[in-house]
């Protein structure tokens, strides 16, 4: 039991840079207290206690703001995210490493008994005031934007948006030679590769073209020494990454002309190029 409890403090580190100490996550997480609760009334529900199971997770929505039926199967290292107004029903389950925000609704659509609320895979992410509704499944590491409506099954990978929700793009596997190119640069974009972003995806497949014409560089210089010409080594420019500040652009430098600059003198055609 205190192994579980370690971990859930842990998961909680993991995705809330809020958290500062294990006693304040202890102490202060709402989410954490509903998912402890649950465990003590779906334990109770197994016992087929039916009523005290009911009474207790009555008490810990009153408390915690959250709603969790005791028959709900939820997977480790599972996360709630300032949690009020999460509604989890009784035949939900949910994989490992889930992270639901505010607002999040695993409800069901039919009245009959049986299996009528959503599943979840591994590591799933439900955004803030999202509704995930029926005997639905949601693919492991899909993302359900926030407010969406989700009344279909979802592939894994997927990210959802929209009422009702519809794909709006799969990730995509971080490959080694494009992590590698990104850090030959000095730039990385795979903190926004997770969503449909084509920005994001812009980047990437310059990072793939680059990374090619790198390979027939070497390729070339190769055959260009083989047939006894010398190649200087040449090292790769850092990139200037330093942020803005206030929305200003950095100074520019005394004596260094811009590009568009260089590219208007002598030939009248500056105030064009600006």
């Amino acid at each position: 039991m205190f192994a579980r409890i370690r971990e859930d403090i842990r998961c909680v580190f993991e995705r809330d840079p809020a958290a500062r100490n294990a006693f304040e996550v202890l102490t202060c997480y709402p989410g954490l207290h509903a998912l402890l609760w649950h465990r003590l009334c779906h334990r109770l529900w197994g016992w087929r206690l039916r009523w005290l199971a009911r009474f207790v997770s009555l008490f810990a929505r009153w408390i915690t703001g959250i709603e969790i039926h005791p028959g709900a199967r939820i997977g480790r290292r599972f996360f709630i995210d300032h949690g009020m107004g999460v509604v989890i029903g009784e035949t939900a389950e949910i994989g490992d490493d889930c992270t639901l925000y505010h607002g999040v609704t695993l409800g069901g659509t039919t009245l009959e008994p049986g299996k009528r609320h959503p599943s979840l895979g591994d590591d799933v992410v439900v955004g803030a005031g999202a509704k995930v509704l029926g005997p639905v499944h949601v693919g492991s590491g899909a993302r359900v934007g926030s407010n969406a409506v989700v009344i279909k099954d979802v592939p894994e990978g997927a990210t959802m948006v929209g009422i009702p929700a519809r794909m709006a793009g799969q990730r995509e596997e971080k490959t080694p030679q494009r992590q590698a190119t990104a850090r030959k640069i000095g730039f990385d974009a795979y903190g926004t590769t997770d969503m449909p972003d084509p920005v994001s995806q812009a980047i990437n497949s310059i990072l793939d073209h680059i990374h090619v014409t790198d390979e027939r560089l070497v390729e070339m210089c190769r055959a260009v020494q083989e047939l006894g010409g010398r190649l200087p080594d040449a090292r790769i420019p850092d990139l200037d990454c330093t942020p803005f500040e206030n929305g200003q652009e950095p100074e520019q430098e005394p004596g260094r002309e811009t590009v568009t600059e260089q590219a208007g003198e002598g030939d009248g055609t500056g105030d064009h190029a600006r």
